[in-house]
Formats: C-alpha cells, structure tokens, sequence
C-alpha cells in the first residue's frame, strides 16, 4: 500500500516553521488530524475533513485507520516520535505507509538553551505516566527534561523531589519553547511556588541531594528497611542472590509470584527502563505494600494480579523468567509456572520450608538445573558481647526450559 499517512512535527511557530516537503504533505491531504491547537493554525476557510484527538486517545486512532487509503496529515508538537504520536500510530500501522517529518523536540530545544548535552540527560513524558516515574533517575548530578501533562506538572514534580530529599535541585521550566511567548522559569523545587503556567511547558532538573539524603543505587539488594513490609520480604543479601539468578535482560517480562512485599519484581525493573514485571499477590495489605514500594522505588508501573497461584496465573503474557517465593508447595503451582515458559525461560524458586524443599527436590531431579543453599549470618547483641545470629538457611533451585 502507497504511503498514506503522513505525520508532520510542527513548532509554536506555527505553519510558517514547516518545511517544504512537510507544507506540501499538510496542503495536500483530504483530512487533518490534530489537537484544538494545531487545527486552530489551519487558515479559517480550510473545509476539510478534520478529526480532534478525543479521549480515550484510540479512537481518534481507530478513526485514523478507518480512513486508510485516504491523505490524512497528523499534525503533532515538536518530534512526533519523541514521546509523541507518532510512537501510538506506528504501532498500528506499518511504516511502509507513514511519512513521518519531525521538528525540533523539546528536548533538543531545553538542551540548545541550557548548554546541556542531550545525550547525557535523562528523558521522561509525564504525558501518560506517573510522577514516580522519574525517582528512579535522581541521583546527585543527574540532569533530567521531563515533558509534561499539563500546567500542574511542575508543582507536583517539585513535590515529589522535595519528599524524597532532593529539595535543592534546580527546576527550570520553558513554556512555548519555539514561539513568540517562550518563557523560561528557574526556581530550586522546595521553594517552587509558581501557579501561572502554560499547559504546554518542559521541565529541566539538575538533581542536587539534601544533607542526609539517602540514595538508593540501581544493583539489586537495596536495604530490607527501605521496604514497607509485614515480614514477607526476600532478605538482602538473598534477594541479591536470587536477582543476578534471575539475570534480567532489557525487554523481559517476570512473573514474581507470591510476591510479598514487591522486592524482587521492583528490583528486576529497576535493573532497566525496559525490564517489566507482574506482581502476584493474593493479601490485600501486602499489595498496597507493593504499590507503595515500587511508587517510592521508580518503578510505579508494576504491574499487580490479585489473586493466588495457579488461579491467578490464568490469561497472563508470556514471561521471560518466573521467581517463586512463596506458596510452592500449592497445588500445581511448579507445573504452571513450567508450562507458561517458552523454550529459554528461566525458573528460580527459594525454598524455605522442609516441604517445599522437598518439592524442590524433585524437579530437580525431573529437569536438572542448579541447585544452592544460601546461607547468612549477621552479627548481633549476645549480652554485653556480640555474635554471629543466622537466617533461616534457603535452597535455591534455577532452572532453564528447554
């Protein structure tokens, strides 16, 4: 099929900032498509066909692709497929039947303004995502440009960064970058007080750290006291263990099942921006403690089933790797979480118990795999001395599909 679809990235400038090739794209199309902004650029006796994006998003997409063959011309802020529409449509439509013409995103407008190099800064859209999505990016020197959703982005940002100890940091938002009404605004975040904003607006973060700021590093086995937990929690040094078992890869999905306080999903997320995960989890407390902890740890988009194994398990994607920690010795749990694996996935149970050691056992006599005992012990109060106190010892059983 020709190219029929063509998505044209326009600046505040408005129509006279487009190119020649994406004016002609935009002047010879039968529909325009775009937000009450971008329509409102087109000269007042355009009598075109014109569709306004509506909410839910996927209907003005599903009215898209009902006009397929037609000319239709996108019109979207800056980089289309920075973060942009152009992302949604692709997934959808092949790019044999796109033209995509990007302008200038905000982001490389933020950096042309800052002197910041793009390639060393942290990029977020807040369009479509929680604020706690950038915590996991706040580290002492960090630069970040945050797209946001509207004109309360900033001041819930600030917030945020002000809860979790980085107060401090300088927040410089641009308004309309691009346009005639660019205005820029700087300001630390705990002192953030600025209400009169444009909806359209791009926030830039030099993270700074308060004193005694505790900051959390990206490798897995973060402190067990920096979870909110009722005692189901993968201990430290176990959990350290058990995620480099596990061994994340960019893109993976991972079962977590039992998932108790969330440790061991929240960690294989925090490994990648692309590592995704499913907590599992049938105690109502326990998932509000998950949600709270992936919230606080930057991953807020966990995913969350409430329910027990196998039940629960029903109708969920394909994992890349499946940790048990808990309720292995349930009814066909170990054969479920077997049989949804795809040829390479990996299997990691801990057993604590002599029963689910047992069953441990035998797997492993019926599919091989590795098994380990893990064994901690940390030093504590004996009276006026001190002395070695040790966790309940685990056995570890990993094992690859094939």
């Amino acid at each position: 099929m020709h190219k029929w679809l063509s998505v044209v990235g326009i600046g505040e400038d408005g129509l006279s900032g487009l190119g020649p090739i994406a004016f002609t794209l935009l002047s010879q199309s039968q529909i325009v498509v775009g937000g009450a902004r971008h329509l409102a650029m087109l000269p007042t006796d355009d009598t075109r066909e014109k569709l306004l994006w509506a909410s839910p998003l996927q209907t003005t997409v599903d009215d898209i692709l009902r006009r397929r063959g037609q000319s239709v011309c996108v019109l979207a802020s800056g980089d289309p497929m920075c973060h942009g529409i152009g992302v949604r449509l692709s997934r959808q439509i092949p790019m044999e039947e796109m033209t995509v013409i990007p302008a200038v995103s905000a982001f490389s407008l933020a950096c042309a303004r800052l002197g910041w190099p793009l390639a060393q800064v942290e990029t977020f859209s807040l369009t479509n995502r929680p604020i706690a999505s950038i915590a996991l990016a706040l580290s002492p020197g960090a630069r970040l440009l945050v797209l946001s959703a509207d004109r309360h982005t900033p001041g819930k940002v600030a917030q945020l960064l002000t809860q979790r100890g980085f107060g401090s940091s300088l927040m410089t938002v641009f308004e309309r970058m691009g346009g005639n009404l660019e205005r820029r605004i700087e300001r630390v975040a705990a002192a953030w007080n600025e209400s009169d904003l444009a909806d359209l607006n791009t926030i830039a973060i030099a993270v700074t750290a308060d004193r005694e700021t505790v900051i959390f590093p990206r490798t897995s086995g973060l402190p067990d006291a920096a979870y909110r937990h009722d005692g189901q929690l993968t201990k430290r040094e176990v959990r350290a263990v058990t995620l480099s078992t596990l061994a994340p890869i960019p893109g993976e999905l991972l079962w977590d099942v039992g998932a108790g306080c969330g440790s061991i999903a929240i960690e294989w997320m925090r490994s990648h921006p692309r590592c995704r995960a499913i907590a599992i989890e049938r105690h109502p407390t326990r998932l509000e403690y998950i949600a709270e902890n992936a919230s606080t740890f930057g991953v807020p988009e966990l995913e969350m089933v409430a329910g027990e194994a196998p039940e629960a398990l029903t109708n969920l994607p394909q994992p890349n790797a499946i940790f048990i920690g808990g309720g292995v010795t349930a009814e066909s749990v170990l054969e479920t979480c077997w049989n949804a694996l795809g040829e390479g996935g990996r299997l990691v149970v801990n057993a604590v118990t002599v029963e689910s050691e047992f069953k441990v056992l035998q797997w492993h006599d019926r599919y091989g795999g590795e098994l380990i005992r893990i064994g901690i012990q940390r030093v504590e109060a004996i009276g006026s001395f001190q002395g070695w106190k040790p966790l309940a010892p685990v056995t570890q059983w990993a094992a690859v599909k094939s």
